[in-house]
């Protein structure tokens, strides 16, 4: 990936900028960091994992079932009272 003279030049330059005083302290914040990360996308990857073992020991949600409609009701025909038909 680096080539010996990459890491050396990198590490020269970062000595000159930050000073022997603060670098252990940043490269030391940068570990830290990097921890964090490497826990955070293993803890990741293992909730994943988790989740598709759940998901295939499950057992398949049911299909759907189709109800049709109920007919809205129908009030029934008026009707004449005995004495009043028309003939």
């Amino acid at each position: 990936m680096f080539s010996l003279p990459d890491i050396a030049v990198v590490s020269v330059l970062a000595l000159l900028l930050f000073g022997p005083d603060r670098l252990p302290k940043m490269m030391r914040q940068a570990g830290r960091f990097m921890r964090e990360v490497q826990n955070t996308s293993a803890s990741f990857v293992s909730e994943m994992e988790r989740a598709a073992d759940a998901s295939e020991h499950a057992p398949p949600p049911p299909a759907p079932v189709y109800a049709p409609p109920e007919p809205e009701p129908t009030l029934p025909a008026p009707t004449t009272p005995p004495g009043d038909a028309k003939v």
